[in-house]
């Protein structure tokens, strides 16, 4: 048998877009290449199951192999294999509408995956890299022939005899000059390892190469001998494959490290997934440790199909909370050749997202309930992401209301409810609002958390990344409730009662009192209140406006207050008339002495806040010294 012909695609440009507009993503055409072989196994294998195919199945690995000097890389299956007629069925003939259309649609397409899913053109994927491409196959059914089919990369090709002796398929490449960096044994196995880690079917990679030729091929061409190196490179059965009963913890942290080789910390816990309807998915999702960074954290899960790789950008499929998860989603719902706008649009993958984050949710529900003492401990790493996913998921929300924890400065831990029930009545304000003092800052911010602490009031700890954010979220959510941080402003003005202070001094004392500051301190972004206070709260006190300083620290974290970053801090002094002190000051000998007990008592509250520093600090240190003296 010899037979020349055309592939019928109705347009002679589709070559030249293979070869050039796919050329960014060249290394797919492995995937491509392995996944058919994969499916060739499997067919077999499921027939054999069905009695349908009689035959030993014998050893199904698939051997994926290079050759230097002849430079061709073969891609070997012992599936189904073809006929010379279902050569030409599935090979030949690529059933494009029309080449207007077809033109048209691979104009709009963004990316490789897209146009080589959208048109069925996995196997010429090969051209990508390949000038020649042949395959030799020999069909499972009985009295099959051999069958050769060659192409040089034009619409002709040529189908013949074959020379395969045992069921299956090979596809030989020969390789092109520009993709030459494909004929490298580090560069293939790099691929194999991210597309096909995990195959269904084992696949071995190895060299085919030797210094003198042995014999020539039908086109007279050199062949060399082989040498097969053994080496599986993919775990058949992964852990998601398998039931969570056949699963011992020690399995999926393997697993993890299999996943993650160069990760220092184990996982907290994980999540496995196993659902078959309404949709296929399967996967298990781990919960790292988290770090103060997230995008370090992010783009750790990986996007399967049938147990081959797509993807590990997965922000259409996972909730952006979730991204901070590692592991493995595998759904046979998604095709393998998937493209952003796919993944936008398709109704499964958005079920698969809100089934994701309902796990989740009812882990975590779960794992507190179970053991709370457990939960809390874990709660550094949780909190991060608990807190995230209540940010940009209102359904998470709704179920992490129930194990959202709280930490206050005496390390205690409330859930949302019970630290609302603690406070509800010693923290209320006059008009009715209970007020929720939190530090963000517990050694910096001690003096007024202890001056809180006197009062009887409690203070929250709010120090990650993304509490500034939680914080208005907290106060947005809650029914009169405001949160104020522990050093916005003296204690009776954070909490507002009706008592009130008689004042110490004199009106023009008063006045007095506030010029001879202004004069000591001398700062356009520091301006000074003289109040009547209690004679038990500090006699000079620096603070920085609760919605200012809120917004500064939203616009740090990227919370879209650029504007509010950009500004200077203005601070406010306020001057505890009733204190003992400033009636001292007033009652100075002179002026000289007054402006230096003033800065004095001025510089120890820009101490307390740590906002004293360089020069400044050293002449506080010799005034100091001095009035000891």
């Amino acid at each position: 048998m010899n037979e020349k012909g055309n592939i019928s695609i109705h347009t002679e440009n589709i070559f030249p877009v293979i070869k050039k507009f796919l050329y960014s993503d060249n290394e797919i055409f492995l995937r491509e290449l392995v996944s058919n072989a994969v499916d060739a196994t499997q067919k077999i294998k499921r027939l054999a199951a069905l009695g349908q195919y009689q035959g030993e199945l014998g050893d199904v690995t698939i051997d994926v192999a290079f050759d230097e000097n002849a430079k061709t890389i073969t891609i070997s299956d012992k599936g189904l294999g073809m006929t010379a007629d279902e050569v030409k069925k599935y090979i030949n003939q690529i059933a494009f509408s029309g080449a207007t259309e077809f033109v048209e649609k691979f104009k709009e397409a963004k990316d490789a995956n897209e146009i080589i899913g959208r048109f069925g053109l996995g196997f010429y994927s090969a051209f990508m890299v390949a000038d020649e491409v042949e395959i030799q196959t020999l069909s499972y059914q009985e009295g099959a022939t051999p069958a050769r089919w060659v192409c040089d990369g034009s619409t002709s090709y040529e189908i013949s005899d074959g020379n395969r002796t045992t069921r299956g398929t090979d596809i030989i490449l020969h390789v092109n000059k520009d993709s030459e960096e494909f004929l490298n044994q580090g560069k293939l196995q790099e691929i194999l390892e991210k597309y096909g880690k995990f195959l269904p079917v084992p696949i071995r990679f190895g060299t085919r190469t030797s210094s003198e030729p042995d014999g020539e091929d039908q086109d007279g061409k050199p062949q060399y001998k082989s040498v097969a190196v053994d080496n599986i490179i993919n775990n058949p059965n992964p852990a998601w494959t398998k039931s969570p009963a056949e699963l011992k913890d020690e399995d999926y942290l393997s697993f993890y490290r299999e996943l993650y080789p160069y990760s220092f910390d184990e996982p907290l816990f994980w999540i496995h997934l196993n659902v078959d309807y309404p949709f296929n998915l399967t996967g298990i999702l781990y919960f790292p440790k988290l770090k103060e960074n997230f995008e370090i954290q992010k783009n750790k899960i990986k996007l399967y199909s049938r147990q081959v790789f797509i993807t590990d950008e997965v922000k259409d499929v996972v909730p952006e909370f979730l991204m901070l998860l590692h592991g493995v989603i595998d759904s046979p719902d998604i095709p393998l050749n998937v493209s952003r706008s796919f993944l936008q649009a398709d109704s499964n993958v958005k079920k698969i997202n809100a089934h994701i984050t309902k796990k989740v949710a009812d882990k975590l529900a779960e794992l507190f309930k179970a053991d709370r003492k457990g939960f809390e401990e874990k709660w550094k790493d949780i909190g991060l992401f608990v807190k995230y996913g209540m940010l940009s998921d209102d359904k998470f929300a709704e179920k992490a209301h129930d194990f959202c924890l709280v930490k206050n400065t005496e390390n205690e831990t409330y859930t949302l409810k019970e630290y609302a029930e603690k406070v509800k009545d010693i923290q209320q304000d006059k008009d009715g609002n209970v007020v929720y003092l939190y530090t963000n800052d517990m050694a910096q911010q001690d003096s007024y958390i202890t001056t809180a602490s006197d009062r009887g009031y409690d203070v929250l700890v709010f120090d990650s990344p993304i509490d500034s954010h939680f914080v208005a979220y907290l106060e947005q959510k809650a029914e009169k409730t405001q949160l104020k941080r522990v050093d916005a402003d003296v204690i009776d003005k954070l909490i507002q009662r009706d008592q009130t202070h008689q004042p110490v001094l004199t009106e023009e004392e008063s006045q007095q009192a506030a010029t001879l500051f202004e004069k000591a301190i001398s700062r356009d972004n520091m301006k000074v209140h003289v109040e009547a206070l209690s004679e038990h709260e500090l006699p000079v006190t620096v603070t920085i406006d609760e919605f200012m300083r809120r917004m500064k620290d939203m616009a740090q974290t990227g919370g879209g207050m650029s504007f509010y970053g950009t500004m200077p801090d203005n601070y406010k002094v306020t001057v505890n008339g009733n204190h003992p002190l400033i009636k001292r000051i007033l009652n100075g000998e002179n002026e000289e002495q007054q402006q230096q007990l003033a800065k004095q008592a001025f510089d120890l509250a820009l101490l307390s806040r740590g906002l004293l520093t360089g020069n400044e600090l050293t002449n506080f240190v010799k005034r100091s010294v001095s009035m000891i003296g």
